[in-house]
């Protein structure tokens, strides 16, 4: 790091704590706190919760595993092409909870459920929360520490002061810092400038990293991988254990299920304008995937370069000196991105990067510390209150929590010691919620029958599965060594499945215990018309299509109208996802959209049917379609990323216009009454 480095990593975070002060005036209200007085467009929300949930711990989960497999897992990543598009043109999950109004999944919970279920269900999502996100503080420390080449120990006054320590409580005092000032708003704001930041930092880094490393290096650290663990061809997987074909069809089956269910990000669920706006948020948020993640596919593979050409000789003595230090296997997996880029990144663009991903943390960080914190008040506490608090003993209530998340993180942060994978602890710990909550999520929003007795029997067996996974996988080899069936169950799964498996059991087991206790426990059907604000219960405004940016004015756009039903072609339109909500414009937005996983799942099934039918190309065929891949996609990567900061522009222009309006309604605190919110 150069002097030029350190004053562009410093430079953001100033630009920061400028846009977050602007926006303490409009979160004085609970609703404003919590959900942003529901007020922003698509393009915010697409940018902001994209980079919401591209944190550092993020990032060294796909370099992890891209290190491991490189394209092959674009390629397996295509299966999810057919349920992507589905998701984004139905709105699965997330366009009816945008219709409830529920500010957090548990309130959702007591409008459809019971209030016993909501503290229930917010308990165990606050707790499983709270553990998963235990981790990102050591993480990021751990990050930044390689990249920005500190020492271990600041001598301060003649004191050793642990650099790790300090770091941490640096970090997470910054994304506090957001959190109490604006709350939601203040998270989508600098979310946002992040995201947007970063976003053509990156494009910058992979150009440059291109250009460095020769392809023909790359296609020689392709081939120099022995067989079964290719990193291009996506058949010659035979010897990867973690990140096989398998992952990826639990992957599309998590996708579906899981839609809504990890409330890491439970502000921006419900922060849009109108559900349409979530819909479109949701479609575009595609784009992250395909070509914006870019950046954790290109390091690692040339990463794998360097190692072996002799012309980086030099940067792969470095990167092995700092990866050979650490004690395990998971520490040198993730300190090896960071080890690669400070010694390969030039003066300036090291700067850009490191305030890129310090951007990257923040955004996450104050964004689960806000969603976490404001579960167990909203969920968890104040469903006992007799009383309603007044708005600024809530807001203070609100505020009190999130601290004791961030001071839980640190300390379990300093305790904690990596044995697995980050992608695999966190979907270990995410799961504990996830596995039970998807069924009573999607229940709720499409089926009548769905009863509480089916929700509580779907929770508790996707909690218990999950829990007992996370118990199991960090069992010394001592209490697993014994003999009889108990042991080995508990070695089969210690060491025979994955998290992701285990995730998939939960999830099968919380499904039948769902729709089976539901169908013998209904008596009569749940009224969704209300729940919905749908027909007699539709709420003036919330039909709204277009969000005041790309195309828009004010917020305006075309609503449903009258009662004809559509025939013909239209209809056909409609039952694809192209509803009369749509305005044209979004229409040719969501068309150019999903052009890209219809082809490239074409190419998927192409590639699945020719293999079947004894297809089997070399290493020079595959080396030369991804390298064909990589251009196209950062191709495309420039033109999204100019198009989404133009919309994301105008978008912060409409929702401050809106902030501005806006008149809160001071029983608009997540209160539920007779299964419906108290402001209704």
């Amino acid at each position: 790091m150069s002097g030029l480095d350190w004053v562009l990593l410093a430079a953001l975070p100033l630009l920061l704590f400028v846009a977050a002060a602007r926006t303490r005036r409009h979160a004085r209200s609970v609703s404003g706190f919590l959900a942003a007085n529901r007020c922003a467009g698509r393009y915010l929300i697409t940018v902001a919760y994209g980079m919401a949930q591209v944190g550092v711990i993020s990032l060294v989960w796909f370099w992890q595993q891209y290190y491991d497999v490189g394209f092959t897992s674009v390629f397996w990543g295509w299966m999810e092409g057919p349920a992507m598009i589905i998701l984004a043109l139905s709105g699965w999950v997330v366009y009816r909870y945008r219709q409830t109004r529920a500010m957090t999944m548990a309130q959702f919970f007591e409008i459809r459920y019971s209030r016993s279920f909501r503290v229930f269900a917010g308990l165990v999502a606050f707790l499983s929360g709270l553990i998963n996100y235990g981790i990102f503080p050591a993480v990021a420390s751990r990050f930044f520490i390689v990249l920005l080449g500190l020492p271990e120990y600041w001598v301060i006054g003649g004191l050793e002061v642990s650099v790790f320590a300090s770091l941490m409580v640096m970090l997470l005092g910054t994304a506090l810092f957001f959190v109490f000032m604006g709350g939601q708003i203040a998270v989508i704001v600098t979310d946002w400038i992040q995201g947007t930041f970063a976003n053509w930092v990156f494009l910058a880094v992979m150009a440059y990293l291109l250009w460095l490393v020769p392809w023909s290096s790359i296609e020689r650290a392709f081939d120099a991988m022995p067989a079964g663990t290719s990193l291009t061809n996506p058949f010659d997987l035979g010897g990867e254990q973690r990140f096989d074909a398998w992952y990826w069809v639990i992957a599309v089956i998590v996708l579906f299920y899981g839609m809504l269910s990890w409330q890491g990000t439970s502000g921006y669920n419900a922060s849009a304008v109108t559900a349409h706006e979530a819909k479109m948020a949701n479609i575009l948020a595609g784009w992250r995937f395909r070509v914006l993640m870019l950046v954790t596919l290109i390091l690692p593979i040339c990463i794998r370069a360097v190692q072996i050409d002799p012309q980086f000789a030099g940067m792969a003595e470095g990167i092995d000196a700092v990866t050979g230090a650490q004690a395990t296997e998971a520490l040198q997996a993730e300190v090896r991105a960071p080890a690669a880029a400070a010694l390969m990144l030039p003066s300036g663009l090291l700067g850009l990067f490191a305030a890129a991903l310090l951007g990257a943390f923040i955004s996450t960080n104050d964004t689960y510390l806000h969603s976490w914190g404001s579960i167990f008040i909203q969920d968890v506490v104040l469903p006992f209150r007799k009383e309603p608090l007044s708005a600024r003993a809530h807001l203070w209530l609100l505020r009190g929590s999130i601290f004791g998340v961030a001071v839980f993180a640190f300390i379990f942060s300093m305790l904690y010691t990596p044995t697995q994978y980050v992608a695999m602890f966190l979907a270990l710990t995410g799961a504990v919620f996830v596995g039970g909550a998807g069924s009573a999520i999607i229940g709720g929003l499409y089926w009548s029958r769905g009863t509480t007795a089916g929700a509580w029997a779907a929770m508790i067996a996707g909690m218990t599965l999950s829990c007992s996974g996370i118990v199991v996988k960090q069992l010394p080899d001592t209490v697993v060594s014994g003999d009889g069936a108990m042991f080995d169950l508990l070695r089969w799964m210690r060491e025979g499945v994955t998290g992701q498996e285990l995730t998939f059991w939960s999830i099968a087991v919380s499904v039948g215990l769902y729709v089976l206790v539901s169908l013998g426990t209904s008596r009569e059907r749940f009224n969704m018309d209300r729940m919905l604000h749908r027909g007699v219960y539709a709420r003036e405004g919330e039909a709204s299509g277009a969000s005041g940016a790309v195309g828009a004015r004010g917020g305006g756009g075309a609503c449903v109208g009258g009662e004809r039903r559509p025939t013909g072609w239209r209809l056909m339109l409609e039952r694809l996802g192209f509803d009369s909500v749509m305005t044209r414009r979004d229409r040719w937005v969501t068309a150019i959209t999903l052009a890209w996983p219809v082809v490239f799942t074409g190419v998927f099934f192409a590639a699945l049917i020719a293999h079947t039918l004894g297809w089997s190309p070399g290493g020079a065929f595959w080396a030369a379609a991804w390298g064909w891949y990589t251009v196209i996609a950062l191709a495309a990567a420039v033109i999204v990323v100019a198009w989404f900061t133009i919309g994301g522009v105008l978008d912060l222009r409409a929702m401050f216009r809106r902030l501005h309006a806006y008149r809160p309604d001071a029983r608009d605190d997540g209160t539920v009454i007779d299964h419906h919110n108290a402001d209704e």
